[in-house]
C-alpha cells in the first residue's frame, strides 16, 4: 500500500486549493480513505473520511461546508477540496488509508497506512 500526497502550496486567506492522494495497492472499494492535519505544535487531528463501500463522507466541524473529499477511481486518488481557507487550516496534510471499507472515522489510531504529507500555509 502506498500514498503520495500532493497539491499543497502558500495561498491566501478565502483561497482554494485542491489536494490529491495518489493511492496504490489496493481498490478504493475495499478501504476506507481519510484525510489528517498537524498543525505546528498541535495534535494531528482529521479532516475528513470517506468510505470505499458506499462513499459515505463525514468531515470535522472545523471544515464543514468548505472542504470537499471526493475520489476518481479510474485515476486512483482522492481529493480534498479546500474553499475559503483560514490561516487556522495551516499544517501538513496528510493521506490515511484502511482495510476497512465501511469506516468512516476521523481517528488517528483507526487507520493503517499514512503517506508523508504535504504542507499548506494560508496567509492573512
Amino acid at each position: 500500500v502506498q500514498l503520495v500526497e500532493s497539491g499543497g502550496g502558500l495561498v491566501q486567506a478565502g483561497g482554494s486549493l485542491r489536494l490529491s492522494c495518489a493511492f496504490s495497492g489496493f481498490t478504493f472499494a475495499d478501504y476506507a480513505i481519510a484525510w489528517f492535519r498537524q498543525a505546528p505544535g498541535k495534535e494531528r487531528e482529521g479532516v475528513s473520511c470517506i468510505s470505499g463501500s458506499d462513499g459515505l463522507t463525514t468531515y470535522s466541524d472545523s471544515v464543514k461546508g468548505r472542504f470537499t473529499i471526493s475520489t476518481d477511481n479510474a485515476k486512483n486518488t482522492v481529493y480534498l477540496q479546500m474553499n475559503n481557507l483560514k490561516p487556522e487550516d495551516t499544517a501538513v496534510y496528510y493521506c490515511a488509508a484502511d482495510p476497512r471499507s465501511l469506516l468512516l472515522s476521523l481517528k488517528l489510531p483507526d487507520f493503517r497506512f499514512w503517506g508523508q504529507g504535504t504542507q499548506v500555509t494560508v496567509s492573512s
